[in-house]
This record gives C-alpha cells, structure tokens and sequence, in this order.
C-alpha cells in the first residue's frame, strides 16, 4: 500500500463520524491534498470549545466564515465578535472566483455561492441592535471582578446591592451605582451606618475611580435599558437555518476594559439563562471572539478565574467557545486546555523568540508519523492549517494539514445601501433601540434628598419663627414690667419731674 492510500485510510478513520458533522475541507500530504481525505467535525463535540490561530493574513477570519456559515446551515445560531468590521459579508452571497473553483476541485467538494441570514449589532452608538445591560444584572461579584476591586471594596458593592434589594430602588445604569454610592458616605450615612455598618468615604471614593475609568471606555452606552435577551442570540429563520449574529466592535479595539465587561456579562448571563442541554448531539449556540487577546490582555487574576470558570461550566448548556487570535500563547494555559477543535494557520519565524513561540505551538498538538509539526507551521499557505478535533467519543483526532474550503458568501463588508438593506429588515431593531431612562435609584434617592432638605429647611424656617416669637414675647413682657415697676412710676411722675427740672413739660 503506498504512502497516500495510507494516509487516506489513517485520516478516514479519525474522521469518521455517523452523526451531523461539518466538513473543513480536505486533508494533504507533502503539500498536496488527498482526494477523498476530508476533515469532519462533528457537531456533537463543537460545544466543547476551540481555537483558531496563525499569523496576520494566513486566513483565519476565512476560517471563522466557513465555519459561521456551515453551522447556520446546520439550523444552528452563531455570534460572531466583529473587531475587524470585515464580517458583515456573511449577507451576501460570494461572487466566485475562478481561484474558489480551483481550490474547490482539488478539495473535492462542490461549491455554492450562498448568503445567510445575518442580524447586525452593536455596543456602541454604530447601527445596529443595541446590547445593553443593566447594573442588576450583573450582580456584586462580577461587577466587583470587572472593576478589579479589593476584598473590602467589594463588601461595599454587595452592600450597595442589598441596600438597593430592600428598598425596591433599581440599579439600571452607572450614574444609578454612582448616586447609591455618593448617598451612602453623605446624605445617607446615617441610614446606612445603623442599617449595614459604616462605610469608608475612602473605599467608596476608590470605587468612583474605577467607576469613571469604565465610563472613559464608553461603559455608559452598554449599561441600561432595554436590557438585551439572549434568547434573541438562538433564533432560526424561515429555511430552518440558524441565525449569524455579527456584532460591530471596530469603535472599542482600543477599549479591552469594555470588551471584557461586555463578554464576561453576555457568557454569565448566558450560562444562567439556558437550560442544561445534556447529550443533544448538537451545540445550541457557538460564540467566535475575534482578537481574543483583548479579553486577556488587562485581565485581573479574579477576572481570569472567572473566564476559566465559564468556560468550563458553560459547555454543559451547549455553549461552544471559539477563541481568534494571533498565537495560541496569547490565551491562558487553564483556558486552552479545554479547547477541543483547534485550527492552527501558518507561524511566521522572524525572530529568536517567534521561533521559540512556533516550537511551543507545536507542542499543543498530537504527535504524527506524517508530519514535522513544528515545520509544517511555518510553511502553510493562505487558506491552509493544521486542524486538531475531538471525535464523537471526545477522543483527539489526527492532526492533519488542511486545505480549507472557502466560504459561500462574500468575503468583503456590506455596503453602506446593503447594511441599511439589512438593517430595515431587522425586528431586534424595533425592540431594543427605542432607549428608555425610567425612575431608578438615581432619581428615587435624588427625590429624597430634595425631601429631605425641604423638610429641613421648613423645620429650620420654623425653629427661626419660633424663637422670633419668643424674642417678641420677652421684649414686650419687659417692657410692661418696666411700666408696672414702682420706682419708674415715680421717676416718671409729673412731680418727680418739677422737682427735679424745675419744669413741667407744656401741654398743647
């Protein structure tokens, strides 16, 4: 048997699958392709997370479309974090090229210009559905890991929590925190000491620090109402194929702190929202982040462990992860050992250190008798990546260099015409970009100190009155005093008067 019906067998038999599966493309050997040694993922196994990596320009935001794109043909939901604002493509169709053809022919696979249903969002004041959220929904503790507060300032949030829960005041947006904050060290200090201890001005004042420093971020567009459901994330259209979520972040590349805030509260919200899935044979929901290491790059330690522990727990619900970047050391060790399918695109070795990176990328991946992994790295051609999956039993499959298929819609952005297109069609749009500012903690406390101090300047005003009263009352009572008294009636007297002066005063 020759090296190549070797290598086709070796391949067809780690890629087996008997269930729903999406196929990547085509193995190759030597830097051909193997006719009929298609890669195959099965749907079964893409909750449990992955990897897409390589170098600028090697093809990975191609690899992400074929993927989006094969998913929603499977009737499942996908959202795409859009930093690059190269995505929206997906809602038209591809208009081929000869190169696809090529490419398509050695792969062995037809291939069909198609669009997807695509509904565009947004954290920012871009177009788009809006995604907000609200301060409650967060919750004390992640709301204190975002802000990388201390043990102690921490307390004072869940404190600020509790008092807003027992007084029906609700926490909507960032100057609603701020207020409740403000209010505990001034006007309420009293109230707050006697009902949850003393609070420390310079804790609270550390709080507002950070607090500010979000908003500097553009937190306060993402913060209040309407608060997105992400049940909107799971929604199948007419032809029974899932829905591509594309979310436009080019305005926040320079902004990791609102990126972080964002997906920490979209994965936790998530995770509380669906139910547990159990062994489905297919994910409800595959999320791709695009420059991941945005989300790592400023991150705490506690931040960190709270990333480690979703993506751990949130597979169960059918979740599946899929983290875009340029090297897969830009991504914690705890989180890249949970990642099942990993597409590793071509490593450039300019330097000693790149070198060092590509000999530890290639590490990550299983042994193989076909390939020198470490070299392999470095000569793959655009479209090409080694691809490492799990196989229906969760068992890692063979690695094996592949030559991608190319996606079916169009790999540019949208007009400004076709986005308005997209966008007039959207029913999220209707739903949550209406904004609305209800009564909240803000304005509830901010009623009640105008209360207050009207009530304290009335009772003021009437302590004033009540001791001009009392000034008059004594003057008047000292003045008849000194009319009753014996001795002034006698200076006063018209006798005392001549005697004295020598004169009695003319009357006319």
């Amino acid at each position: 048997m020759s090296d190549t019906n070797q290598f086709l067998e070796f391949i067809n038999k780690g890629y087996t699958t008997k269930g729903d599966f999406i196929t990547m493309g085509a193995a190759m050997l030597n830097g051909e392709t193997v006719t009929g040694a298609h890669v195959k993922v099965p749907l079964k196994t893409l909750n449990r997370h992955g990897l897409i990596a390589g170098a600028t320009g090697t093809g990975k935001t191609k690899t992400l479309q074929v993927i989006a794109e094969n998913l929603s043909d499977q009737g499942i939901p996908v959202l795409l974090m859009d930093l690059k604002g190269d995505l929206s493509g997906i809602a038209q169709p591809s208009p081929g090229h000869p190169k696809i053809d090529e490419r398509h022919e050695k792969i062995g696979l037809p291939f069909e210009a198609k669009n997807f249903p695509v509904e565009v969002m947004s954290l920012s004041e871009q177009d788009g559905v809006r995604l907000r959220a609200t301060v409650s929904e967060f919750g004390p503790v992640l709301l204190s890991r975002i802000l990388d507060l201390t043990e102690t300032q921490s307390g004072i949030v869940a404190v600020v929590f509790k008092y807003c829960d027992d007084h029906k005041y609700p926490l909507l947006d960032l100057k609603d925190f701020k207020k409740v904050l403000q209010f505990a060290t001034g006007e309420g200090k009293k109230e707050f000491q006697e009902a949850y201890g003393r609070i420390s001005t310079a804790s609270t004042g550390a709080i507002l620090r950070k607090i500010v420093e979000l908003e500097q971020q553009g937190a306060e567009l993402f913060f209040g109402e309407k608060s997105f459901d992400v049940n909107d994330l799971v929604r199948i259209d007419e032809d029974g194929r899932g829905y591509i979520n594309i979310i436009r972040l080019t305005d926040i590349q320079d902004r990791p702190k609102l990126f972080s805030t964002f997906m920490l509260s979209l994965l936790a919200e998530i995770y509380s929202t669906f139910p547990e899935q159990g062994d489905s044979g297919r994910p409800e929901l595959i999320l791709f982040i695009d420059e991941a290491h945005l989300i790592f790059k400023e991150a705490s330690k506690a931040l960190l462990n709270q990333i480690e522990s979703i993506v751990k727990l949130i597979r169960s619900k059918g979740i599946g992860l899929y983290f875009v970047t340029q090297n897969p050391t830009d991504v914690p060790d705890a989180v890249l050992s949970q990642l099942g399918l990993k597409v590793q695109h071509a490593l450039r070795a300019f330097t000693a250190k790149d070198r060092k990176a590509i000999k530890l990328t290639a590490e990550n991946y299983p042994d193989s008798e076909y390939y020198d992994t470490a070299e392999v790295l470095t000569s793959l051609g655009i479209g090409e990546a080694l691809i490492s999956a799990l196989d229906e039993k969760g068992r890692p499959t063979p690695l094996a260099a592949t030559m991608l298929r190319a996606p079916m819609s169009r790999m540019d952005v949208l007009t400004d015409k076709e986005l308005k297109d997209v966008l007039g069609d959207s029913d999220l749009i209707k739903k949550y970009n209406e904004v609305i500012d209800r009564e909240s903690a803000y304005e509830i406390l901010n009623e009640k100190i105008e209360k207050a101090e009207a009530a304290e300047a009335k009772e003021k005003e009437r302590k004033e009155k009540e001791k001009e009263s009392r000034s008059r009352s004594r003057s008047s009572s000292s003045r008849r005093s000194t009319r009753m008294n014996p001795v002034v009636k006698v200076l006063t007297s018209a006798t005392f008067i001549r005697g004295v002066l020598g004169v009695l005063k003319k009357v006319i």
